[in-house]
């Protein structure tokens, strides 16, 4: 019996050690980096930005975009040279051009193009003090709006707030241009004769209404492009406060 007691009193202190010796080791594991866990420190999440800094950098990527976008099409050729806003005759003009060219328009039609293009290049200077005055109000929604949606929000807010705004502003500019030109003449006396054959859809009934909405068109496109190059680079802007805020976003 004693001998008996012996070896129970052995087994219960050894299985004592055992679960001690475990719960030690299990606890110096917990310690351990998990694998493949960086030992750096915790990246930054947007929700622990300041509201100064969430607010200076968002402020500072719009007029960074928007300016840009501006310069680029208001300078010589920015819309003639590049394709993709680029305006080209109405779908109306474009298909009859073929019968136009028959009847001695043909050299109009190109004439058309590059004044229609010259109009645009004229008035898009118009729209970076409408579209900084749109930053400057920015609400704490709208905000929330374009850091937290897609990759061209910032395009979104900008149709939403100066579309009308920007629409009043470039007509009289385009008016005066393909006028003084003698665009809208030519525009009318071409269209004039499409309008024998066809019905003229009435956004491309005037050369003035066209250009204007080519123009919104065209800088809005830009917009977007500037706003996608920000937030797929924030660091190459070269701003710190641009490339703390939308890094976040990546």
């Amino acid at each position: 019996m004693t001998h008996l007691f012996k070896k129970i009193t052995l087994l219960t202190v050894f299985l004592g050690s055992t679960q001690i010796a475990a719960a030690q080791t299990l606890d110096f594991f917990k310690k351990l980096p998990l694998a493949g866990a960086s030992s750096a420190p915790q990246t930054q999440s947007l929700d622990q930005l300041s509201d100064k800094d969430a607010n200076s950098g968002l402020k500072a990527a719009l007029e960074l975009g928007a300016g840009s976008a501006v310069s680029k099409l208001g300078s010589g050729g920015g819309f003639l040279n590049n394709d993709k806003v680029k305006i080209r005759l109405p779908n109306i003009l474009e298909q009859a051009r073929p019968i136009l060219k028959m009847t001695g328009y043909g050299q109009q039609l190109d004439d058309l193009v590059l004044a229609m293009n010259q109009a645009a290049e004229a008035a898009v200077p118009l729209a970076k003090p409408l579209l900084m005055q749109a930053i400057r109000f920015m609400t704490l929604t709208d905000a929330k709006n374009i850091l937290t949606g897609g990759e061209t929000s910032v395009t979104t807010f900008f149709k939403d707030k100066t579309s009308a705004q920007l629409t009043s502003a470039f007509l009289p500019k385009v008016k005066t241009v393909t006028d003084r030109s003698g665009l809208a003449n030519k525009y009318n006396a071409a269209v004039g004769r499409v309008g024998q054959l066809a019905a003229v859809p009435p956004e491309q009934a005037t050369v003035e209404n066209y250009v204007t909405q080519r123009t919104l068109d065209g800088l809005f496109y830009m917009i977007a492009e500037e706003e996608k190059a920000i937030r797929r680079d924030p660091i190459g802007t070269g701003s710190q406060i641009i490339g703390k805020v939308f890094g976040l976003l990546k």
